[in-house]
């Protein structure tokens, strides 16, 4: 017996603020708890005048794609500049996991659904977060001195009443907007990639083209992040500065391994890493960077000192050719080939797009004494782009290859008269 779909919820009902309100609590518990662990192993429990609270909320606020500047002061005689765009990509990814799904389990209950029930669904929940992250990006604001290595850079600037502040404080209209695009673009992804959501009438003919390839490419994503835990794990185990590696795990670690994959499809990146300010990174990503010096960086320019870096290439490759068999079994049988290359190298290369996007850095950090020239130990830039159409046209290159071959391969493993499409009869 077909089942059919039960009253329309509305943004108004209590089921749909009750459930937005689970998954707001959970995605900003979520991103709390990940981003302090992180920033206690980097040393910021240490930071001065209670900054700890208000640093935590700006990284929360960065994360859910929130605008934060920083700021520099640096007394009377002297000058300070400071800025900073990165994603702790670890902290957004833990939000963005336990929103959706809290967003999605309400939803498994039938494959079809009306437009209103969707909206009425998705409407509190994007409310609700707006209000938090507004909550948050009030109590990213703060200024706190910084410490001088140079014990001469020190007393001179004790001298001069010149020491050094840096000052973290959220745009909180710029914070609404790309949060407001953070969590709707996070309820889309959730939508095209659950197979048991339901859809609107209208839209449940896209399923076979969209749902296989955008789950599968997902997962891929996912397993790049699980290797890099136990991959961080195992370095702080056995390697030593055990709080630097896990503070590059709860903060970045999507942001490397991420990286990682586009390097091992053939991508490349533009870098320049100058002065002793830097962010938490493994140490030959440091010294390639360096080295680069605004050059294009690709997987052979990390195997130039390290030959452990074309096994990059070999994970892609099983990953990639893995995530075409899953792409196709997920679909229905009567799917060819072709189509599979056609839907798999569509979403690799979106997805290559969105990494490209959130993965550049750019952090710079600046103080001249008197206003002459940048004092040593202060001064430091970190920069890395993405060669955005090398690396998203392989990505489309290589996630067709993958459809078409993992169609090939999946025929055999097939169960004969499985259809994936949703019916009004799924329950």
């Amino acid at each position: 017996m077909s089942r059919t779909p039960g009253p329309v919820p509305t943004g108004g009902t209590t089921t749909a603020w009750r459930d937005a309100l689970v998954a707001v609590v959970a995605g900003f518990a979520a991103m709390t708890a990940v981003a302090a662990a992180g920033l206690a192993c980097a040393g910021a429990g240490d930071l001065p005048d209670g900054a700890f609270p208000h640093v935590l909320a700006a990284a929360v606020v960065m994360a859910a794609g929130g605008s934060v500047e920083v700021s520099g002061d640096a007394g009377l005689l002297a000058g300070a500049d400071a800025s900073l765009a990165v994603l702790p990509l670890s902290v957004s990814l833990a939000g963005a996991l336990a929103s959706g799904f809290c967003f999605l389990r309400p939803l498994h209950n039938r494959a079809v659904a009306r437009p209103g029930e969707l909206l009425g669904r998705a409407a509190p929940l994007v409310g609700l977060w707006l209000l938090a992250l507004a909550g948050a990006a009030l109590l990213a604001r703060q200024e706190f001195g910084l410490s001088v290595a140079d014990p001469t850079v020190a007393v001179i600037g004790e001298l001069l009443d010149s020491a050094p502040a840096v000052g973290v404080r959220a745009d909180v209209p710029a914070t609404l907007l790309f949060g407001l695009l953070w969590i709707v673009g996070l309820l889309l992804i959730a939508l095209l990639v659950s197979r048991r959501a339901p859809l609107p009438a209208g839209l449940v003919r896209f399923h076979t083209a969209v749902r296989p390839a955008a789950f599968a490419t997902t997962l891929l994503l996912l397993a790049y992040v699980v290797i890099g835990v136990v991959v961080g794990l195992v370095v702080a185990v056995t390697q030593g500065d055990a709080g630097r590696t896990l503070a590059v795990v709860l903060l970045g670690l999507p942001n490397l391994v991420w990286i990682a994959f586009t390097l091992g499809f053939g991508g490349a990146w533009e870098s320049r890493v100058e002065g002793a300010f830097g962010l938490p990174m493994p140490q030959l990503l440091d010294e390639v960077l360096r080295d680069a010096d605004g050059a294009p960086v690709d997987v052979a320019s990390f195997a130039a000192r390290d030959p452990r870096a074309w096994w990059l290439v070999a994970v892609a490759a099983v990953l990639l050719l893995g995530t075409g068999v899953l792409a196709a079994l997920r679909s229905p049988a009567h799917v060819r080939p072709w189509q599979h290359a056609l839907h798999l190298g569509a979403a690799l290369a979106l997805a290559a797009l969105v990494v490209c996007l959130l993965c550049r850095v750019q952090a710079q950090y600046g103080l001249s004494l008197l206003g002459i020239g940048e004092v040593d130990g202060l001064g430091g830039e970190v920069l890395l782009d993405p060669v955005l159409w090398r690396t998203v046209g392989l990505g489309l290159l290589w996630g067709a290859v993958a459809g078409f071959l993992g169609g090939v391969l999946a025929r055999p493993l097939h169960r004969r008269g499985r259809v994936d499409a949703p019916a009004a009869g799924r329950g």
